[in-house]
């Protein structure tokens, strides 16, 4: 089973693709306890410039408190939210940060979402603290480079930490009733596994459906909203599974405004979090006419998602 994340959402520097920046930075070769200087914006949400790393850079995995946060420190699992400028070591120019799109960036810490340096670097940090990490390919984007970002590319990363959640382990709430006897049902167990979904034999339905099967008292989300989910998918004409998120142990961050699968964003919008939804989504709001990996073409999705918190 192949993980569908990259059909889903727009693709994220740290997930798949480095971004070409124009920002500029300082080019001297100015460095403080072995990592390279921040010469301006210093201080916690501004947006810093870094200068040129000097001389060799580290071989391995080097973090640098720049000013400590007085919150919860970071733990493996925790939903997360940052902003960040990232350069490589023997460049004077950023290849991407997020202080320009005035977005911080969702992650869920060690799900693999982002390179290992992040994954690594972060953990036991305090939120509310800004952190520079020195990135050894072998913890960044190894010999294959990526983008803008050359080859065994050492990369030197400044992180505020803005945000963190702490992630349940599944939905909970009220039990809804499934009378519809041409709908899915979907499993209400609460046990961190992934719900049982049993697609009926009939013909799908041609709208958009989003069931409740166990309703919370959370807040509603909205469109701006990241969400944190499980979730599993399956065809509606074979009952096949296609995605899941529970076989990996791993939550999903959604930045529900850059979701391209409509009818997953439509049908997420104004449910409540800690929740349990059904979705069947028709092709028109899928993937269309377009066959996706192990997705046919004008098929019907089914998820059953986990509404475990929003951002």
């Amino acid at each position: 089973m192949r993980r569908l994340a990259g059909l889903l959402v727009v693709p994220l520097l740290l997930l798949s693709t480095a971004a070409c920046g124009d920002d500029k930075a300082s080019d001297s070769a100015s460095t403080e306890k072995g990592f390279p200087a921040i010469t301006a914006g210093a201080k916690f949400g501004e947006k810093p410039t870094l200068a040129k790393g000097e001389g060799d850079p580290p071989k391995e995995l080097k973090t640098d408190v720049i000013s400590e946060g007085d919150g919860a420190k970071l733990k493996n699992g925790d939903a997360i939210q940052v902003n960040y400028l990232g350069q490589a070591w023997d460049s004077t120019k950023p290849f991407d940060n997020s202080f320009d799109r005035k977005q911080p960036f969702d992650l869920t810490l060690g799900a693999g979402m982002v390179i290992q340096g992040w994954d690594k670097g972060l953990v036991g940090q305090k939120v509310g603290s800004r952190v520079e990490l020195v990135i050894p390919p072998d913890l960044g984007y190894g010999e294959q480079g990526q983008g803008d970002i050359k080859p065994n590319a050492t990369l030197v990363f400044v992180v505020d930490i803005v945000k963190a959640t702490q992630i349940p382990a599944s939905a909970e709430g009220s039990e809804v009733a499934q009378d519809n006897i041409d709908l899915p049902k979907v499993g209400t167990k609460t046990d961190g596994k992934a719900p049982t979904v049993t697609i009926p034999k009939s013909d799908p339905p041609k709208k958009l459906v989003s069931n409740y099967i166990l309703e919370s008292k959370g807040e509603v989300i909205k469109e701006t909203d990241s969400v944190v989910v499980n979730y599993v998918g399956l065809l509606w004409k074979d009952s096949k599974a296609f995605d899941s998120t529970y076989q990996t142990g791993k939550t999903q961050t959604f930045p529900l405004a850059q979701v391209t699968l409509k009818g997953l964003k439509n049908g997420l919008v104004g449910k409540k979090v800690g929740s349990r939804v059904l979705l069947v989504i028709p092709p028109d709001q899928a993937f269309g006419n377009e066959a996706q990996q192990s997705i046919p073409a004008k098929s019907t999705l089914v998820f059953a998602v986990d509404l475990l918190a929003k951002m």
